[in-house]
């Protein structure tokens, strides 16, 4: 599977409750569900008016399938080439 980044635009994201998130949360877990493909959802970001989330996928398609059936916003879903962190530095 791929790892993609998506950038769904939420007006007022930031100020969605726990609840509300959570919401959300059940509705995308029922989603991947359903599917009928292999589909991982890896976490997610809210940061001003937009959820940025990292979901693994066979395909960017699976990833539009998802937010439609979900009723989420996939304003921008692109592959992840690459990961490094602080821990990536050569010592």
């Amino acid at each position: 599977m791929q790892r993609f980044l998506i950038e769904r635009q939420i007006p007022g994201a930031s100020n969605l409750t726990t609840a509300e998130l959570a919401d959300i949360a059940k509705a995308s877990n029922e989603v991947v569900d359903g599917l009928g493909v292999p589909y991982k959802w890896i976490n997610s970001y809210v940061a001003g008016d937009k959820i940025y989330c990292v979901h693994e996928a066979e395909s960017a398609e699976a990833v539009q399938e998802h937010a439609r059936r979900g009723g989420f916003p996939a304003n921008l879903v692109v592959t992840v080439a690459n990961e490094f962190g602080p821990q990536s530095a050569a010592v």
